[in-house]
């Protein structure tokens, strides 16, 4: 093992949270080293290829193997991981949590002990913050559940496709209110002096279809790596890809810093820090904390990755007579939330449903890795016939959903297996039947001749496995995501959400990050 080197801070992933807390921590002078897993993703020509979308990439890292137990697609997973995090795969959607978010109804948080230590108000001023530096574009005044704001959305959307209009006419037919997904995507071109997060011309956007689960060919779309971290690396954050944290030292109940393993040479090195930020996401930052066994120090430890939730994701598919998508273009634009906080044929459910997204034409590429030979090219060519709408509903904190880690099976870090378990409840099913049903309705109205529903079984929108609340038994973070019992030690990726809402989790780990960072900026360390 090399020797110790010595930071300010250690921030353990590049995706919303580690990369929005870094950045307060570097504005604040902090000499800050960022470690990645995952390596920078090369931009070009290839991103546009039918197999560049992300679980067929290298990016998918398969070294160190998660085993589902029950729930998930596969019973064994890899990980995602590059410079970055998800933004640089992800379709761009921004939203705020709704101001009711932040105050769990008993419908959804039951039993759990969920409960937000502070309220949308608090978040909103970061909020308004996250979207300047991503430069997200809207429309307000369009959604019918969105919460108070204190400025507009940085930029105004693009024009609507052809099908994203066929959809939204449909929708409006049946008495919703569609309007246009808030999206990290660049629709103009800057200078400096009008994007001075940059500092430098940007593409705009081409409305390629290769978007969402792509990195973009031309970086138009607002992901980290695009945007935020080339800022941070100019002003002195140390970002090292490549680099598998294995273990948090800690001494006396005080953070020392992180070690870790070279995935490129195999070498083991240790770094020091009086302050750890934690943001490998909701099933790397539980998988770390447990194979460190911090949570025996921790009053609430006994939650940490317990609580485990994803949302409850179908998307409802229109079968068209012909190309949906004519002009082949993007057209994930629309948003309908009619049905966020309720729906009059589903008073059983108590209180929130969730919501409905449009989504684009499935890469052929994905179609062709999942069904093999001839038959898998067969079904790639007709997926131009579908396109639908993402249903998101808000499941249930289950103590019973976990991730756990087995120390007789380690990869070749020496870092112990991730277990994890997952069930959803009866009312998480319900909700999502609920909005599959309202989906089928729209797609038909839009022309479809019959509709499909595809589960989605992955742990892309993971939340919750170590959760902060005001009360130390049944949370192990604090209101500013502090790890209690060991002092230093932040966690700020979206395993903080005591409930996860029923819209994307990105905005809302950017929006909280930036307020610990500030938090964590003005104090002293230890």
């Amino acid at each position: 093992m090399t020797a110790t080197k010595h930071y300010d801070a250690i921030v353990i992933g590049s995706g919303f949270g580690g990369t929005m807390m870094a950045r307060q921590l570097v504005n604040a002078g902090k000499n800050v080293l960022m470690l990645e897993r995952g390596d920078w993703v090369v931009r070009g020509p290839e991103n546009w290829d039918m197999r560049a979308s992300i679980d067929l990439t290298p990016h998918y890292d398969k070294t160190s193997p998660y085993q589902v137990a029950k729930g998930g697609n596969k019973p064994i997973m890899g990980v995602y991981s590059c410079v970055g995090g998800p933004s640089v795969f992800y379709g761009g959607v921004s939203f705020r949590f709704r101001e009711k978010d932040f105050e769990p109804h008993g419908g959804i948080a039951a039993d759990s002990g969920a409960a937000w230590p502070y309220a949308y108000k608090d978040l909103e001023p970061y909020y308004s913050q996250a979207e300047e530096l991503l430069d997200i574009s809207g429309e307000v005044g369009a959604d019918p559940t969105a919460p108070p704001r204190s400025a507009p959305f940085p930029q105004t959307p693009a024009p609507l496709a052809g099908i994203s209009l066929k959809i939204k006419t449909a929708a409006e037919s049946l008495g919703l209110h569609p309007f246009q997904l808030p999206l990290a995507i660049n629709y103009r071109t800057f200078g400096k002096d009008i994007f001075p997060q940059n500092q430098v011309v940007r593409n705009a956007c081409i409305n390629c279809t290769t978007c969402d689960t792509f990195a973009c060919a031309i970086q138009a779309k607002n992901d980290l790596a695009s945007t935020i971290l080339p800022l941070l690396s100019a002003q002195g954050l140390n970002i090292q890809p490549n680099t598998v944290a294995v273990r948090i030292l800690e001494k006396n109940g005080k953070v020392e810093g992180v070690e870790c393993v070279s995935r490129k040479t195999g070498e083991r090195q240790s770094f020091h820090a009086k302050q750890v930020v934690l943001a490998a996401g909701a099933l790397g930052s539980p998988h770390l904390l447990l194979a460190s066994e911090l949570h025996k120090l921790n009053p609430g430890g006994h939650t940490v990755g317990h609580y485990l939730m994803r949302h409850v994701n179908a998307i409802v598919f229109g079968i068209f007579p012909s190309a949906a998508d004519k002009e082949e273009r993007f057209h994930k634009q629309l948003a309908i939330l009619d049905f966020y906080h309720g729906h009059p044929m589903a008073k059983n459910l108590d209180g929130k449903i969730g919501s409905l997204q449009q989504m684009p034409t499935p890469p052929a590429g994905l179609v062709q890795n999942e069904v093999s030979g001839a038959l898998g090219r067969l079904l790639s060519n007709g997926v131009k016939l579908l396109t639908g709408l993402l249903a998101i509903a808000e499941d249930q904190p289950q103590y019973g959903n976990l991730c756990r880690v087995d120390f007789t099976k380690k990869d070749a870090y020496g870092y112990p297996q991730l277990v994890i378990s997952h069930e959803y409840s009866k009312r998480d099913m319900d909700a999502l039947n609920v909005l599959t049903s309202e989906g089928k309705k729209i797609m038909k109205a839009t022309g479809a001749w019959a509709t499909y529903t595809h589960h989605i079984r992955t742990f892309s929108h993971a939340a919750g496995t170590v959760r902060m609340g005001s009360d130390p038994a049944t949370s192990a973070l604090d209101e500013f995501c502090q790890f209690r019992g060991v002092d230093g030690l932040y966690v700020v990726d979206a395993s903080f959400m005591p409930t996860a809402a029923a819209v994307n989790p990105s905005l809302t780990i950017a929006a909280n990050a930036l307020r610990v960072g500030a938090h964590l900026a003005a104090c002293p360390a230890a």
